[in-house]
């Protein structure tokens, strides 16, 4: 049952919106970043990627096929809290286990519901991509305009999402036995995965394909990777600023030095850049949703990409000779990929191994197999 209890979204800049409570108990602080998907948020929820984040969800109506476990990310939600228009109340699906709101509860990740989402969206995109705090507490609605709402004001401000790779990582290496389900390409070759907040999908993708693959912790020391002597290494999406995590960097920069295939993807893109001495910086509000345009500059050919992330590589600051653009975001031109110089290595900025398209770029991983199989 959805509670009727008021609850409240501030934004830093002193935006104040007011809806329904929804999920857990509780107020939190967090960035506030909205995805344009109009299916997947059960995917969405349970994306490493978004610790640290509460998420706002454009399209009107959420919940209305429930929660199918089978389709989740990883094992728990991970943004901070959820907003959207309407949250569905019966959900209507044969593979439904439970609706959104007993999920929320469940996982203790609060929300509010009734808002205007595209007004916030609106203020996003102009202002760009800000902290805000989601409560019940009406002292805070009450107070708003005046000398005292100004308080919570410097809180909201002062909130980073901080080293969260490290919370979001496994916490032991553990193995999966290729399958083959969907073809033999890749049989008997060995992936190491490095989770840095791994979509579950990333090791399907190659366990279906036939490769048996080691996911590592985060902070894995090259040298461990390096001696399993793996066929290729696959480095994962996931949360926050990519110049947090110095220490994975360092490790990623003797990867590379290897002559090991590397296949990396959002997260893992960006710090291949790092560690190869390129830089990033912090977009505006970011690149979230199931139906972003990248474009292969070596084919000419257009996916429709699933992209999660709120920072992206600087192509003024990128040495030809190290590594050369491979994908461009056809709506604003910013980077979706590079090629690296020299070496079996290729990253992406989107999600190969979601299905938006539905399965647009999905030949990634066969070519990073190609790859694998070429330096045997």
């Amino acid at each position: 049952m959805i509670t009727k209890m008021k609850a409240f979204l501030i934004l830093e800049d002193g935006t104040v919106f007011e809806g329904t409570h929804i999920g857990a108990g509780k107020e939190i602080i967090s960035e506030i970043v909205f995805n344009t998907s109009m299916t997947g948020y059960l995917e969405v929820l349970t994306d490493p990627s978004y610790a640290g984040q509460a998420v706002c969800m454009t399209y009107p109506l959420i919940g209305n096929y429930g929660i199918c476990r089978e389709d989740m990310e990883s094992a728990k939600p991970w943004p901070d809290g959820f907003i959207v228009r309407e949250l569905s109340r019966i959900p209507s699906n044969f593979r439904c286990d439970m609706s959104i709101q007993e999920f929320l509860e469940k996982n203790d990740v609060p929300g509010i519901a009734g808002i205007d989402t595209r007004a916030l969206t609106k203020i996003l995109r102009e202002k760009g991509t800000m902290n805000g705090m989601i409560t019940t507490n009406e002292r805070y609605a009450k107070e708003a305009g005046n000398a005292a709402f100004g308080e919570i004001l410097p809180k909201l401000k002062e909130y980073t999402t901080g080293k969260v790779v490290e919370t979001v990582t496994c916490q032991n290496k553990y193995e999966l036995k290729g399958s083959g389900d969907l073809s033999d390409n890749g049989q008997g070759l060995k992936v190491a995965l490095l989770d840095l907040g791994a979509k579950a999908n990333i090791a399907r993708s190659l366990v279906a394909r036939g490769c048996d693959v080691t996911v590592y912790p985060a902070l894995t020391k090259a040298e461990e990777i390096i001696a399993s002597a793996p066929d290729g290494i696959m480095l994962s999406n996931g949360p926050g600023d990519p110049k947090e995590c110095t220490g994975i960097i360092a490790e990623i920069k003797k990867l590379y030095d290897t002559q090991i295939p590397i296949f990396a993807i959002c997260l893992g893109h960006q710090l291949m850049a790092l560690a190869t001495g390129a830089d990033t910086y912090k977009m505006k509000y970011g690149h979230r949703g199931g139906n972003h345009p990248v474009k292969d500059l070596q084919t000419g050919r257009v996916y429709i990409s699933s992209q999660n992330h709120g920072y992206v590589v600087d192509m003024d600051k990128l040495d030809p000779k190290v590594a050369v653009p491979a994908f461009v975001n056809v709506n604003d031109g910013t980077n979706e990929g590079l090629s690296y110089t020299d070496k079996n290595i290729f990253t992406v900025q989107f999600h190969p191994e979601a299905c938006p398209g539905p399965r647009d770029s999905g030949n990634l991983f066969d070519r990073f197999i190609t790859m694998m199989k070429e330096g045997e």
